[in-house]
Protein backbone atom coordinates (compact mmCIF):
# COMPACT_ATOMS: atom_id res chain seq x y z
CA UNK A 1 0.00 0.00 0.00
CA UNK A 2 1.49 3.29 -1.09
CA UNK A 3 1.74 5.95 1.64
CA UNK A 4 -0.09 9.19 0.89
CA UNK A 5 -0.66 12.54 2.56
CA UNK A 6 -4.18 13.75 3.26
CA UNK A 7 -5.31 17.14 4.51
CA UNK A 8 -8.28 17.09 6.88
CA UNK A 9 -10.00 20.15 8.28
CA UNK A 10 -11.90 19.85 11.54
CA UNK A 11 -12.56 21.43 14.90
CA UNK A 12 -11.64 20.05 18.28
CA UNK A 13 -12.42 21.39 21.73
CA UNK A 14 -9.33 22.07 23.82
CA UNK A 15 -9.94 22.07 27.54
CA UNK A 16 -7.56 24.67 28.94
CA UNK A 17 -6.72 24.49 32.66
CA UNK A 18 -8.64 27.71 33.17
CA UNK A 19 -11.78 26.31 31.53
CA UNK A 20 -11.46 23.12 33.55
CA UNK A 21 -11.25 25.21 36.71
CA UNK A 22 -14.38 27.14 35.77
CA UNK A 23 -16.34 23.94 35.12
CA UNK A 24 -15.19 22.47 38.42
CA UNK A 25 -16.26 25.57 40.35
CA UNK A 26 -19.65 25.46 38.63
CA UNK A 27 -20.33 22.03 40.13
CA UNK A 28 -19.38 22.91 43.72
CA UNK A 29 -21.94 23.59 46.42
CA UNK A 30 -21.61 26.78 48.45
CA UNK A 31 -19.85 25.04 51.34
CA UNK A 32 -17.42 23.26 49.01
CA UNK A 33 -16.81 26.52 47.15
CA UNK A 34 -15.91 28.27 50.39
CA UNK A 35 -13.42 25.53 51.17
CA UNK A 36 -11.93 25.84 47.68
CA UNK A 37 -11.61 29.61 48.06
CA UNK A 38 -10.01 29.26 51.48
CA UNK A 39 -7.40 26.90 50.05
CA UNK A 40 -6.69 29.41 47.29
CA UNK A 41 -6.29 32.20 49.86
CA UNK A 42 -3.90 30.06 51.90
CA UNK A 43 -1.72 29.13 48.92
CA UNK A 44 -1.78 32.29 46.78
CA UNK A 45 -0.35 35.53 48.30
CA UNK A 46 -1.85 37.57 45.45
CA UNK A 47 -5.40 36.92 46.62
CA UNK A 48 -7.29 38.51 49.46
CA UNK A 49 -10.89 38.46 50.61
CA UNK A 50 -12.86 41.67 50.31
CA UNK A 51 -14.04 42.68 53.75
CA UNK A 52 -17.16 44.42 52.48
CA UNK A 53 -19.38 43.16 49.69
CA UNK A 54 -19.92 45.48 46.80
CA UNK A 55 -16.35 46.76 46.54
CA UNK A 56 -14.91 46.83 43.09
CA UNK A 57 -11.88 44.76 42.38
CA UNK A 58 -8.51 46.50 42.21
CA UNK A 59 -7.69 47.64 38.71
CA UNK A 60 -5.20 45.39 36.98
CA UNK A 61 -2.35 46.18 34.62
CA UNK A 62 -3.61 46.58 31.08
CA UNK A 63 -0.53 45.07 29.45
CA UNK A 64 -1.60 41.50 30.24
CA UNK A 65 -3.65 39.81 27.53
CA UNK A 66 -4.05 36.44 29.25
CA UNK A 67 -7.74 37.05 29.98
CA UNK A 68 -8.58 36.91 26.28
CA UNK A 69 -8.17 33.14 26.45
CA UNK A 70 -11.14 32.77 28.81
CA UNK A 71 -14.61 33.22 27.27
CA UNK A 72 -17.11 35.52 28.92
CA UNK A 73 -19.59 32.69 29.36
CA UNK A 74 -18.21 29.30 30.27
CA UNK A 75 -20.92 27.09 28.78
CA UNK A 76 -18.74 24.25 27.57
CA UNK A 77 -20.34 20.95 28.56
CA UNK A 78 -17.46 18.73 29.50
CA UNK A 79 -16.55 16.89 32.64
CA UNK A 80 -13.28 17.58 34.43
CA UNK A 81 -12.47 13.89 34.03
CA UNK A 82 -12.71 14.20 30.23
CA UNK A 83 -9.22 15.66 30.30
CA UNK A 84 -7.78 14.41 33.57
CA UNK A 85 -8.87 10.83 34.19
CA UNK A 86 -7.28 10.37 37.61
CA UNK A 87 -7.39 13.84 39.08
CA UNK A 88 -8.55 14.08 42.69
CA UNK A 89 -10.50 17.10 43.85
CA UNK A 90 -8.57 19.83 45.59
CA UNK A 91 -9.96 18.74 48.93
CA UNK A 92 -8.33 15.33 48.59
CA UNK A 93 -4.72 14.22 48.53
CA UNK A 94 -3.34 13.55 45.08
CA UNK A 95 -0.65 11.34 46.54
CA UNK A 96 -2.95 9.04 48.48
CA UNK A 97 -5.71 8.68 45.88
CA UNK A 98 -9.44 9.34 46.23
CA UNK A 99 -10.74 9.90 49.73
CA UNK A 100 -13.57 7.31 49.77
CA UNK A 101 -14.52 8.16 53.35
CA UNK A 102 -15.14 11.77 52.39
CA UNK A 103 -17.06 10.76 49.28
CA UNK A 104 -19.50 8.55 51.21
CA UNK A 105 -19.89 10.46 54.45
CA UNK A 106 -23.17 12.35 54.43
CA UNK A 107 -23.93 11.16 50.90
CA UNK A 108 -27.43 10.92 49.48
CA UNK A 109 -28.99 7.51 48.94
CA UNK A 110 -28.21 7.66 45.22
CA UNK A 111 -24.65 8.71 45.98
CA UNK A 112 -24.21 5.83 48.43
CA UNK A 113 -25.59 3.33 45.90
CA UNK A 114 -23.42 4.76 43.11
CA UNK A 115 -20.35 4.48 45.33
CA UNK A 116 -21.05 0.76 45.73
CA UNK A 117 -21.78 0.40 42.02
CA UNK A 118 -18.38 1.88 41.17
CA UNK A 119 -16.76 -0.93 43.16
CA UNK A 120 -18.84 -3.64 41.45
CA UNK A 121 -17.61 -5.53 38.39
CA UNK A 122 -20.30 -5.08 35.74
CA UNK A 123 -20.27 -4.92 31.97
CA UNK A 124 -20.73 -1.51 30.34
CA UNK A 125 -24.27 -2.45 29.28
CA UNK A 126 -25.27 -3.59 32.76
CA UNK A 127 -23.64 -0.54 34.31
CA UNK A 128 -25.85 1.74 32.21
CA UNK A 129 -28.90 -0.22 33.35
CA UNK A 130 -27.76 -0.08 36.99
CA UNK A 131 -27.21 3.68 36.86
CA UNK A 132 -30.72 4.19 35.45
CA UNK A 133 -32.19 2.02 38.21
CA UNK A 134 -30.33 3.93 40.94
CA UNK A 135 -31.39 7.25 39.43
CA UNK A 136 -35.03 6.12 39.69
CA UNK A 137 -34.85 5.32 43.42
CA UNK A 138 -36.98 7.61 45.59
CA UNK A 139 -35.64 9.20 48.82
CA UNK A 140 -37.48 6.54 50.84
CA UNK A 141 -35.54 3.83 49.01
CA UNK A 142 -38.16 2.45 46.61
CA UNK A 143 -37.81 2.09 42.86
CA UNK A 144 -39.89 4.95 41.50
CA UNK A 145 -40.43 3.68 37.96
CA UNK A 146 -42.01 0.67 36.28
CA UNK A 147 -39.44 -1.76 34.82
CA UNK A 148 -41.24 -1.91 31.46
CA UNK A 149 -41.13 1.89 31.22
CA UNK A 150 -37.46 1.95 32.18
CA UNK A 151 -36.65 -0.76 29.63
CA UNK A 152 -38.39 1.16 26.87
CA UNK A 153 -36.50 4.33 27.77
CA UNK A 154 -33.14 2.54 27.74
CA UNK A 155 -33.92 1.04 24.33
CA UNK A 156 -34.61 4.54 23.02
CA UNK A 157 -31.20 5.60 24.38
CA UNK A 158 -29.37 2.97 22.34
CA UNK A 159 -29.52 -0.31 24.26
CA UNK A 160 -30.88 -2.31 21.34
CA UNK A 161 -32.74 -5.52 22.06
CA UNK A 162 -33.02 -4.83 25.79
CA UNK A 163 -35.61 -6.98 27.58
CA UNK A 164 -37.33 -6.35 30.89
CA UNK A 165 -35.93 -9.64 32.20
CA UNK A 166 -32.40 -8.32 31.65
CA UNK A 167 -33.20 -5.16 33.62
CA UNK A 168 -34.69 -7.29 36.38
CA UNK A 169 -31.46 -9.34 36.61
CA UNK A 170 -29.45 -6.16 37.18
CA UNK A 171 -32.03 -4.98 39.72
CA UNK A 172 -31.46 -8.17 41.74
CA UNK A 173 -27.76 -7.28 41.93
CA UNK A 174 -28.46 -3.69 42.98
CA UNK A 175 -30.84 -4.92 45.68
CA UNK A 176 -27.89 -6.59 47.40
CA UNK A 177 -26.36 -3.17 48.11
CA UNK A 178 -26.54 -1.37 51.43
CA UNK A 179 -29.01 -0.35 52.83
CA UNK A 180 -30.79 -3.69 52.68
CA UNK A 181 -34.24 -3.27 51.20
CA UNK A 182 -33.35 -0.34 48.94
CA UNK A 183 -34.42 -0.48 45.27
CA UNK A 184 -37.47 -2.57 46.18
CA UNK A 185 -40.55 -2.11 44.03
CA UNK A 186 -43.03 -2.27 46.90
CA UNK A 187 -43.25 -2.76 50.65
CA UNK A 188 -43.55 -6.54 50.41
CA UNK A 189 -40.35 -6.85 48.38
CA UNK A 190 -38.57 -4.43 50.71
CA UNK A 191 -39.39 -6.48 53.79
CA UNK A 192 -38.54 -9.78 52.07
CA UNK A 193 -35.11 -8.42 51.10
CA UNK A 194 -34.43 -7.53 54.72
CA UNK A 195 -35.68 -10.88 55.98
CA UNK A 196 -33.52 -12.63 53.40
CA UNK A 197 -30.45 -10.91 54.82
CA UNK A 198 -31.06 -12.29 58.34
CA UNK A 199 -29.19 -15.39 59.57
CA UNK A 200 -30.87 -18.72 58.79
CA UNK A 201 -31.01 -19.58 62.49
CA UNK A 202 -33.27 -16.58 63.23
CA UNK A 203 -36.30 -17.95 65.16
CA UNK A 204 -39.44 -18.40 63.03
CA UNK A 205 -37.77 -16.80 59.98
CA UNK A 206 -39.60 -19.02 57.41
CA UNK A 207 -42.95 -18.12 58.97
CA UNK A 208 -42.08 -14.42 58.89
CA UNK A 209 -41.20 -14.65 55.18
CA UNK A 210 -44.45 -16.45 54.44
CA UNK A 211 -46.46 -13.88 56.37
CA UNK A 212 -44.92 -11.01 54.39
CA UNK A 213 -45.25 -12.87 51.09
CA UNK A 214 -48.88 -13.99 51.49
CA UNK A 215 -50.59 -12.33 54.45
CA UNK A 216 -49.26 -8.78 54.71
CA UNK A 217 -52.77 -7.35 54.27
CA UNK A 218 -54.02 -9.54 57.13
CA UNK A 219 -51.23 -8.20 59.33
CA UNK A 220 -52.23 -4.63 58.42
CA UNK A 221 -55.79 -5.47 59.40
CA UNK A 222 -54.61 -7.10 62.65
CA UNK A 223 -56.41 -10.33 61.75
CA UNK A 224 -54.61 -12.53 64.26
CA UNK A 225 -57.02 -15.46 63.95
CA UNK A 226 -56.35 -15.78 60.25
CA UNK A 227 -52.61 -15.47 60.76
CA UNK A 228 -52.50 -18.14 63.49
CA UNK A 229 -54.61 -20.54 61.43
CA UNK A 230 -52.71 -20.11 58.16
CA UNK A 231 -49.23 -20.03 59.71
CA UNK A 232 -50.03 -22.66 62.34
CA UNK A 233 -48.66 -20.58 65.18
CA UNK A 234 -49.74 -20.03 68.75
CA UNK A 235 -50.04 -16.58 70.35
CA UNK A 236 -46.44 -16.41 71.58
CA UNK A 237 -45.01 -17.54 68.25
CA UNK A 238 -47.18 -15.07 66.33
CA UNK A 239 -46.03 -12.26 68.63
CA UNK A 240 -42.42 -13.24 67.89
CA UNK A 241 -43.03 -13.17 64.13
CA UNK A 242 -44.83 -9.81 64.27
CA UNK A 243 -42.05 -8.32 66.43
CA UNK A 244 -39.48 -9.54 63.89
CA UNK A 245 -41.34 -7.88 61.02
CA UNK A 246 -41.94 -4.65 62.92
CA UNK A 247 -38.22 -4.49 63.61
CA UNK A 248 -37.56 -4.09 59.87
CA UNK A 249 -37.24 -0.72 58.16
CA UNK A 250 -40.12 0.03 55.73
CA UNK A 251 -38.23 3.08 54.39
CA UNK A 252 -34.57 2.04 54.10
CA UNK A 253 -33.55 5.21 52.31
CA UNK A 254 -34.84 7.56 54.99
CA UNK A 255 -31.60 7.32 56.99
CA UNK A 256 -29.81 9.08 54.11
CA UNK A 257 -32.32 11.92 53.97
CA UNK A 258 -30.45 14.10 56.47
CA UNK A 259 -31.42 17.39 54.86
CA UNK A 260 -33.15 18.47 58.08
CA UNK A 261 -29.84 18.45 59.95
CA UNK A 262 -27.73 19.94 57.17
CA UNK A 263 -26.68 23.55 57.36
CA UNK A 264 -27.65 25.00 54.00
CA UNK A 265 -26.53 28.39 52.75
CA UNK A 266 -28.87 29.51 49.95
CA UNK A 267 -27.11 30.70 46.81
CA UNK A 268 -30.07 32.75 45.59
CA UNK A 269 -32.75 34.88 47.24
CA UNK A 270 -36.33 35.28 46.00
CA UNK A 271 -38.18 38.24 47.42
CA UNK A 272 -41.29 40.15 46.48
CA UNK A 273 -40.97 43.87 45.71
CA UNK A 274 -43.33 46.49 44.35
CA UNK A 275 -42.16 45.61 40.85
CA UNK A 276 -42.80 41.90 41.37
CA UNK A 277 -40.61 38.95 42.26
CA UNK A 278 -36.89 39.58 42.31
CA UNK A 279 -34.23 36.85 42.12
CA UNK A 280 -30.72 37.82 43.18
CA UNK A 281 -27.50 36.31 44.46
CA UNK A 282 -27.12 35.90 48.20
CA UNK A 283 -24.17 38.14 49.14
CA UNK A 284 -23.59 36.10 52.31
CA UNK A 285 -22.94 33.00 50.19
CA UNK A 286 -20.67 34.61 47.61
CA UNK A 287 -17.24 35.54 49.00
CA UNK A 288 -15.61 38.29 46.95
CA UNK A 289 -11.94 38.03 46.05
CA UNK A 290 -9.59 40.67 44.79
CA UNK A 291 -5.95 41.09 43.91
CA UNK A 292 -3.72 42.14 46.80
CA UNK A 293 -2.81 45.72 45.77
CA UNK A 294 0.60 45.93 47.45
CA UNK A 295 1.92 42.73 45.87
CA UNK A 296 0.39 43.63 42.49
CA UNK A 297 2.28 46.94 42.52
CA UNK A 298 5.61 45.14 42.98
CA UNK A 299 5.11 43.04 39.84
CA UNK A 300 5.16 46.06 37.56
CA UNK A 301 8.92 45.96 37.68
CA UNK A 302 10.56 44.84 34.43
CA UNK A 303 13.15 42.50 35.92
CA UNK A 304 13.00 38.73 35.39
CA UNK A 305 14.10 37.60 38.80
CA UNK A 306 12.80 34.32 40.25
CA UNK A 307 10.78 36.18 42.86
CA UNK A 308 9.09 38.36 40.27
CA UNK A 309 8.35 35.37 38.04
CA UNK A 310 6.88 33.52 41.02
CA UNK A 311 4.60 36.45 41.83
CA UNK A 312 3.53 36.85 38.20
CA UNK A 313 2.48 33.22 38.06
CA UNK A 314 0.40 33.59 41.20
CA UNK A 315 -1.09 36.81 39.89
CA UNK A 316 -2.24 35.03 36.74
CA UNK A 317 -3.73 32.17 38.76
CA UNK A 318 -5.54 34.68 40.98
CA UNK A 319 -7.03 36.44 37.96
CA UNK A 320 -8.20 33.12 36.48
CA UNK A 321 -9.92 32.22 39.74
CA UNK A 322 -11.67 35.60 39.98
CA UNK A 323 -12.82 35.31 36.38
CA UNK A 324 -14.12 31.77 36.95
CA UNK A 325 -16.02 32.82 40.09
CA UNK A 326 -17.62 35.71 38.24
CA UNK A 327 -18.70 33.39 35.42
CA UNK A 328 -20.10 30.90 37.96
CA UNK A 329 -22.20 33.57 39.64
CA UNK A 330 -23.50 34.91 36.32
CA UNK A 331 -24.48 31.44 35.12
CA UNK A 332 -26.14 30.56 38.43
CA UNK A 333 -28.15 33.79 38.45
CA UNK A 334 -29.24 33.41 34.84
CA UNK A 335 -30.42 29.84 35.33
CA UNK A 336 -32.06 30.59 38.70
CA UNK A 337 -34.03 33.51 37.28
CA UNK A 338 -35.30 31.45 34.36
CA UNK A 339 -36.38 28.60 36.63
CA UNK A 340 -38.29 30.88 38.97
CA UNK A 341 -39.87 32.72 36.03
CA UNK A 342 -41.43 29.38 35.08
CA UNK A 343 -42.44 28.65 38.69
CA UNK A 344 -43.92 32.00 39.78
CA UNK A 345 -47.20 30.23 40.58
CA UNK A 346 -45.31 28.15 43.15
CA UNK A 347 -44.13 31.32 44.89
CA UNK A 348 -47.67 32.65 44.90
CA UNK A 349 -49.71 29.52 45.73
CA UNK A 350 -47.38 26.72 46.77
CA UNK A 351 -46.67 23.17 45.57
CA UNK A 352 -50.11 22.61 44.09
CA UNK A 353 -49.36 25.27 41.51
CA UNK A 354 -46.02 23.75 40.43
CA UNK A 355 -45.60 23.58 36.64
CA UNK A 356 -43.97 20.68 34.76
CA UNK A 357 -40.37 21.53 34.00
CA UNK A 358 -37.43 19.61 32.56
CA UNK A 359 -33.77 20.49 32.04
CA UNK A 360 -34.25 20.92 28.30
CA UNK A 361 -36.79 23.74 28.85
CA UNK A 362 -34.23 25.87 30.69
CA UNK A 363 -31.29 24.82 28.51
CA UNK A 364 -33.05 26.02 25.37
CA UNK A 365 -33.82 29.46 26.76
CA UNK A 366 -30.42 30.22 28.32
CA UNK A 367 -28.56 28.63 25.37
CA UNK A 368 -26.71 26.03 27.40
CA UNK A 369 -26.49 22.27 27.32
CA UNK A 370 -28.68 20.18 29.61
CA UNK A 371 -25.61 18.84 31.41
CA UNK A 372 -24.63 22.40 32.33
CA UNK A 373 -28.10 23.04 33.75
CA UNK A 374 -27.78 19.84 35.75
CA UNK A 375 -24.47 21.02 37.22
CA UNK A 376 -25.83 24.47 38.03
CA UNK A 377 -28.91 23.15 39.83
CA UNK A 378 -27.22 20.39 41.86
CA UNK A 379 -26.61 21.39 45.50
CA UNK A 380 -27.54 25.00 44.71
CA UNK A 381 -30.32 26.41 46.89
CA UNK A 382 -32.73 29.32 46.76
CA UNK A 383 -34.40 31.00 49.74
CA UNK A 384 -38.07 31.80 49.16
CA UNK A 385 -40.87 32.92 51.47
CA UNK A 386 -41.99 29.29 51.41
CA UNK A 387 -38.64 27.91 52.55
CA UNK A 388 -35.24 26.94 51.19
CA UNK A 389 -35.28 24.62 48.18
CA UNK A 390 -32.67 23.01 45.97
CA UNK A 391 -32.99 24.27 42.41
CA UNK A 392 -33.50 20.68 41.24
CA UNK A 393 -36.70 20.62 43.30
CA UNK A 394 -38.44 22.80 40.71
CA UNK A 395 -37.98 20.20 37.97
CA UNK A 396 -40.68 17.54 37.75
CA UNK A 397 -42.12 15.22 35.15
CA UNK A 398 -45.24 16.02 33.20
CA UNK A 399 -48.49 14.13 33.69
CA UNK A 400 -51.16 14.56 31.03
CA UNK A 401 -54.58 15.78 32.07
CA UNK A 402 -57.97 16.24 30.50
CA UNK A 403 -58.42 18.74 27.68
CA UNK A 404 -54.73 18.55 26.82
CA UNK A 405 -53.61 20.13 30.09
CA UNK A 406 -50.32 19.05 31.67
CA UNK A 407 -49.67 18.79 35.38
CA UNK A 408 -46.51 18.52 37.41
CA UNK A 409 -45.96 15.31 39.36
CA UNK A 410 -44.95 17.50 42.32
CA UNK A 411 -48.26 19.35 42.13
CA UNK A 412 -50.19 16.07 41.99
CA UNK A 413 -48.40 14.75 45.07
CA UNK A 414 -49.19 17.98 46.92
CA UNK A 415 -52.84 17.69 45.88
CA UNK A 416 -52.95 14.08 47.10
CA UNK A 417 -51.42 15.06 50.43
CA UNK A 418 -54.01 17.79 50.85
CA UNK A 419 -56.95 15.52 49.96
CA UNK A 420 -55.80 12.81 52.36
CA UNK A 421 -55.17 15.38 55.07
CA UNK A 422 -58.78 16.59 54.79
CA UNK A 423 -60.38 13.10 54.74
CA UNK A 424 -62.54 11.66 57.49
CA UNK A 425 -60.43 9.42 59.78
CA UNK A 426 -63.28 6.93 60.00
CA UNK A 427 -63.74 6.80 56.24
CA UNK A 428 -60.38 7.35 54.53
CA UNK A 429 -60.25 7.87 50.80
CA UNK A 430 -59.33 4.85 48.69
CA UNK A 431 -56.95 5.18 45.74
CA UNK A 432 -59.90 4.84 43.35
CA UNK A 433 -61.73 7.67 45.10
CA UNK A 434 -58.61 9.81 44.94
CA UNK A 435 -58.47 9.18 41.18
CA UNK A 436 -62.06 10.46 40.86
CA UNK A 437 -61.35 13.57 42.97
CA UNK A 438 -58.27 14.39 40.90
CA UNK A 439 -60.25 13.88 37.68
CA UNK A 440 -62.80 16.40 38.97
CA UNK A 441 -59.95 18.92 39.08
CA UNK A 442 -58.92 18.07 35.52
CA UNK A 443 -56.05 15.78 36.53
CA UNK A 444 -56.39 12.41 34.81
CA UNK A 445 -54.10 9.77 36.32
CA UNK A 446 -54.24 6.01 36.73
CA UNK A 447 -54.93 4.37 40.09
CA UNK A 448 -51.47 2.78 40.19
CA UNK A 449 -49.96 6.24 39.69
CA UNK A 450 -51.91 7.51 42.68
CA UNK A 451 -50.72 4.52 44.71
CA UNK A 452 -47.10 5.17 43.67
CA UNK A 453 -47.28 8.86 44.65
CA UNK A 454 -49.00 8.00 47.94
CA UNK A 455 -46.29 5.49 48.83
CA UNK A 456 -43.60 8.01 47.87
CA UNK A 457 -45.18 10.43 50.36
CA UNK A 458 -45.01 7.74 53.05
CA UNK A 459 -48.81 7.61 53.38
CA UNK A 460 -50.30 4.17 54.22
CA UNK A 461 -53.20 2.65 52.28
CA UNK A 462 -56.77 3.52 53.20
CA UNK A 463 -57.20 0.30 55.20
CA UNK A 464 -54.08 1.02 57.27
CA UNK A 465 -55.11 4.66 57.80
CA UNK A 466 -58.49 3.50 59.06
CA UNK A 467 -56.89 1.09 61.52
CA UNK A 468 -54.48 3.75 62.77
CA UNK A 469 -57.22 6.34 63.21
Amino acid sequence: MKPTLQLRVGTQLTMTPQLQQAIQLLQLSTLDLRQEIQQALDSNPMLELEEAYGETAVSEPADDDWADDIPDELTVDSEWSDTYQDVVGSSGSSEEGPDFERNTAGASLQGHLMWQLNMTDLSERNRIIAESLIDAVSPSGYLDVDLDTLTEGLRDQGLAGLKTAEVEQVLVQIQQFDPTGACARNLRECLLLQLGALPDETPLLPQAKRLVRQFLEALAGDDRKLLKRRLRLDDDQLNTVIALIRGLDPRPGQAFDDSSSDYVIPDLLARHTREGWRIELNPEAMPRLRIQPDYAALIRRADKSDDNTFMKQHLQEARWLIKSLSSRNDTLLKVGREIMTRQLDFLERGEEAMKPLILADIAQVVDMHESTISRVTTQKFIHTPRGVFELKYFFSSQVGGSEGDAHSSTAIRAKLKKLIGEESPRKPLSDSKLVDLLAADGIKVARRTVAKYREALGIPSSSERKRLA
